[in-house]
């Protein structure tokens, strides 16, 4: 039996080496880095294909203008250092902190149902697309599929829980 690896979201793009103090600046790509970038956190880095390139373990960290200064526990050799730069962090969702309210992580919508403001089924979910105007949801009707803007004049409501979006359909999109 094989232990499934835990579920990870980038959190991080690591930019360049700091200073000659082992420091590594890091853009957030979260809303709380502080929780993220805590001092003892364990995180994955990843390059662009998204391999995994060795954990990291956070020894101290401070905000710096737009980003987070970091430095990793053991790693302070500054070619060491220049190998990571340009690769992202990654942090197993257990330790992220839980949407609130209406939020969801974008990976869980995958798959959930739809319904209108009525209650009525409208289909399942089957993908996201980022557009130049925000993100689209694919939904799978019974006849057939359809785009829809995942934004506040659309969605009305999320149930993690259920695994259930309530949308506002625009008129004649259904047609």
């Amino acid at each position: 039996m094989t232990v499934p690896t835990p579920r990870r979201l980038v959190i991080g793009r690591l930019r360049k080496p700091h200073g000659l103090k082992g420091e590594f600046t890091v853009f957030p790509l979260t809303s709380t880095p502080e929780t993220v970038f805590a001092v003892g956190s364990t995180l994955m880095r990843v390059d662009l294909a998204g391999a995994e390139q060795g954990e990291v373990v956070v020894e101290s960290a401070k905000p710096y203008h737009r980003e987070w200064l970091v430095k990793f526990r053991g790693v302070a050799d500054r070619d060491l250092l220049e190998s990571f730069r340009g690769q992202f962090l990654t942090a197993a969702t257990e330790v992220l902190k839980e949407p609130e309210g209406d939020e969801v992580y974008l990976h869980e919508l995958d798959g959930f149902a739809v319904r209108d403001e009525a209650g009525e089924p409208l289909g399942l979910i089957t993908s996201l697309y980022e557009m130049a105007s925000g993100l689209m949801i694919e939904v799978q009707g019974p006849k057939r599929e359809f785009l829809l803007p995942y934004k506040k004049d659309f969605i009305v409501g999320v149930d993690r829980a259920e695994r259930r979006l309530t949308v506002r359909v625009p008129d004649g999109l259904l047609d």
